[in-house]
C-alpha cells in the first residue's frame, strides 16, 4: 500500500512539474501576418511577422546595410531576414520566375540583403525554418535576385503587398517606414494550366466533352500546341463516348484551323458551324467576320439569322452594320430602318440611329 502511494505521489510530482513549465499562448510584439495572391492557377503566399518602426532610424541602423555578423547563431554574414522573430517565408505553388530567373515550386527563407544607393539584394533560400537571419547559410541559397528599392510613404508597420497583378505576372513588395523593395514574379500560366489538364485528363474530368472543349480553347488563346488543341476538339466532335457535334466544338476547330493557315478548311467549319448556331450565336459569328474583314461571310450569316428571326430587330441592324461596313449604303439603311421599324430595345435603337446618321441618313 505505501508503494502505491508514493507512486501516486511521484506521478502527481511530475505532472504538477510539467503544468508548471509549459509554455502560455501570449500576444507577440511583432504580429504574425500572410498575404497571398494568385496568378493564373498558382498561388505567391508570404508569411511573416511586422515590427513597428516606433521612431527608430531604420535603414542603417536597426537594419544595418549588407551581411552581418548578428552575435548570434552560426551565421557571420547574415542579411537581414525581412521581418521580425522567426524566418520570413515565401511560398510558390509551381515554379515561377522571380526578376527573370527561374525558381521551382516550394517554401523558402526570404532574405534581404539591403544596400545603400536604392540597392538590395533578395534572396530565396532552401532553409525555410530557422529563427530569423541568425543561421543563415549561403551555400543553401536557391535564388538571388538584385532589385533598385523605391521612396514610399510612411508604413509603420512592415507590410507585404502584392500591388500589381496581370494574366501572367505579379509585383510583390516590402515596404516599411519610407522604403519599398518590389521584385516581379512571373508565373507560366499556360503551360501550368494545360500540364494540369493533361493530368486531370486521366481522372473525372476527362468524362466530360466540356473540359476538352475548354481546354482546346484555352491552348488556342494562350499560345498552346496547336496540333494537341486540334486532337481535343476533334475528340469532342466525334469518336469518344461523351463527342457531340456541336457549335462551340465547330467553331473552335475552325479558330484553331484558321490560327495553323488553313484557310479553306477554316471557312469550310465556319459555314458549318454558321448552320448549328443559336441567334446570339449567328450574330456573333458574323461579327467575327467582320473583325476578320470578311464581309460577304459575315453578311451571308446575318442574313441567315434575319431569315430565321424576321421579327427580331437586332438581326436587322446586325445586317445593317455588316452593310455599311461593306461599303454597300443602299442595303445598310434598308436593314437599319427595318429595324427601327419593329420596335427595337433601346440600345438597338440607339445602334441603328447612330449608324443612319453616319450614313448621311436624316433622323426624323
Amino acid at each position: 500500500m505505501k508503494n502505491k502511494l508514493n507512486s501516486w505521489f511521484l506521478c502527481l510530482l511530475l505532472g504538477l512539474s510539467i503544468n508548471a513549465f509549459s509554455q502560455i499562448n501570449l500576444p507577440r510584439g511583432s504580429q504574425r501576418a500572410s498575404v497571398s495572391q494568385c496568378v493564373g492557377i498558382s498561388d505567391v503566399t508570404i508569411s511573416y511577422a511586422r515590427p513597428h518602426v516606433n521612431d527608430r532610424e531604420i535603414w542603417g541602423k536597426l537594419v544595418p546595410y549588407g551581411y552581418n555578423n548578428l552575435g548570434f547563431g552560426t551565421a557571420t554574414a547574415a542579411p537581414w531576414r525581412a521581418g521580425a522573430d522567426e524566418n520570413t517565408t515565401i511560398t510558390f505553388t509551381h515554379d515561377v520566375s522571380v526578376e527573370g530567373k527561374p525558381i521551382e515550386a516550394g517554401t523558402y527563407g526570404f532574405h534581404i540583403a539591403v544596400h545603400p544607393e536604392n540597392k538590395a539584394t533578395i534572396i530565396f533560400s532552401h532553409d525555410s525554418n530557422s529563427w530569423g537571419s541568425f543561421f543563415y547559410d549561403e551555400s543553401k541559397d536557391a535564388l538571388r535576385v538584385e532589385i533598385s528599392t523605391k521612396e514610399a510613404p510612411h508604413h509603420e508597420l512592415l507590410t507585404f503587398a502584392f500591388n500589381s497583378v496581370n494574366p501572367t505576372s505579379t509585383t510583390a513588395s516590402l515596404i516599411w517606414e519610407k522604403k519599398e523593395f518590389p521584385f516581379t514574379i512571373e508565373v507560366p500560366v499556360a503551360d501550368i494550366v494545360l500540364a494540369d489538364f493533361r493530368d486531370k485528363s486521366k481522372g473525372q474530368q476527362g468524362f466530360l466533352r466540356q473540359n476538352w472543349e475548354n481546354a482546346a480553347r484555352f491552348a488556342l488563346n494562350n499560345g498552346g500546341d496547336l496540333e494537341e488543341a486540334l486532337g481535343w476538339i476533334d475528340q469532342t466532335i466525334e469518336g469518344q463516348f461523351y463527342s457531340q457535334n456541336n457549335f462551340n466544338n465547330v467553331s473552335i476547330k475552325a479558330q484553331i484551323l484558321n490560327k495553323m493557315g488553313k484557310t479553306e478548311e477554316y471557312e469550310s467549319m465556319m459555314d458549318e458551324a454558321a448552320g448549328l448556331a443559336n441567334m446570339n450565336q449567328l450574330n456573333a459569328l458574323g461579327y467575327q467576320m467582320l473583325t476578320a474583314k470578311d464581309y460577304e461571310r459575315a453578311i451571308r450569316f446575318f442574313k441567315m439569322n434575319v431569315e430565321k428571326n424576321p421579327t427580331v430587330a437586332n438581326c436587322y441592324d446586325s445586317l445593317g452594320e455588316g452593310y455599311k461596313m461593306a461599303g454597300d449604303k443602299e442595303n445598310a439603311v434598308k436593314a437599319l430602318q427595318k429595324a427601327l421599324s419593329l420596335n427595337p430595345p433601346a440600345n438597338v435603337k440607339a445602334n441603328s440611329e447612330k449608324l443612319l446618321k453616319e450614313l448621311g441618313v436624316k433622323m426624323q
